[in-house]
């Protein structure tokens, strides 16, 4: 795992738009090229409207260099409140990231490597979305 990843993570989640929960989350993307995209959870007034930093930053990744590129991808999160002598636990895609992180692994043929952090980065969980996510569904054009 890149320190480099994890610590655009941290920098992404400081973006982050939570004015309810006040839970902070930010995720790194990377490409096989070494290329990062970033996103953060943006809340909403409608909660149905709100957006993980998962999907803002694979949004990105898809604009900056393509879902088929993507090698990795780190969360990060925790309460806003939290300070960095606070450990935390690891923070996890919910499902529908875990579909669109599938996505983009179906895309590259790649099983993509996910690290779960805590708001730190210090308290992690280094997986695949295979492991996340077994039996999904997947399309398969033809």
């Amino acid at each position: 795992m890149s320190e480099k990843l994890v610590e655009a993570a941290i920098k992404a989640r400081a973006g982050a738009h939570a004015p309810y929960s006040d839970f902070f989350v930010g995720c790194a993307v990377e490409s096989e090229d070494g290329e990062i995209a970033l996103g953060a959870n943006m809340e909403n007034g409608c909660y149905r409207l709100g957006v993980c930093a998962e999907q803002s930053a694979l949004s990105a990744a898809q604009i900056a260099f393509g879902l088929a590129k993507v090698t990795r991808l780190v969360v990060v999160g925790g309460p806003n409140a939290a300070t960095a002598d606070e450990m935390g636990e690891p923070v996890m895609p919910c499902g529908g990231c875990r579909q669109a992180i599938l996505e983009a692994a179906s895309l590259s043929g790649r099983d993509i490597e996910v690290t779960c952090c805590d708001h730190t980065g210090k308290q992690r969980v280094t997986t695949t979305i295979s492991a996340l996510l077994p039996a999904a569904f997947t399309f398969e054009k033809g």
